[in-house]
């Protein structure tokens, strides 16, 4: 069974950063690509955007909106992968939940919020 826990969310200022981890069981985690989505309050009802993937050689893709910005990377030895995100903006306001592509499982996402 495959088990997501996100952790590292919470109330920052537009400029600050934030790191999000999320630990992950019930995978072969060092050959899965894994990824981070966020869905912002307004979006409810609608599908999570993909914010950055990691393919298990370490090959990362981002979404515009974060590139420059955010930093995606993983422990294999940890199973964990982790979103390093600076110069917050309003905008990033959202539940960010991290992703075994390919699984159709979720965890339970943790909040980001980017507010003065």
């Amino acid at each position: 069974q495959v088990q997501l826990v996100e952790s590292g969310g919470g109330l920052v200022q537009p400029g600050g950063s934030l790191r999000l981890s999320c630990a992950a069981s019930g995978i072969s985690f060092s050959s899965s690509s894994m990824a981070w989505y966020r869905q912002p309050r307004q979006s409810a009802g609608k599908p999570r955007e993909s914010v950055a993937t990691i393919n298990y050689r370490g090959t990362t893709v981002y979404a515009d909106a974060v590139k420059g910005r955010f930093t995606i990377s993983r422990d294999n030895a940890k199973k964990a992968v982790y979103l390093q995100m600076n110069s917050l903006k309003p905008e990033d306001t959202a539940v960010y939940y991290c992703k075994v592509l390919g699984v159709p499982a979720w965890g339970q996402g943790t909040q980001v919020t980017v507010s003065s």
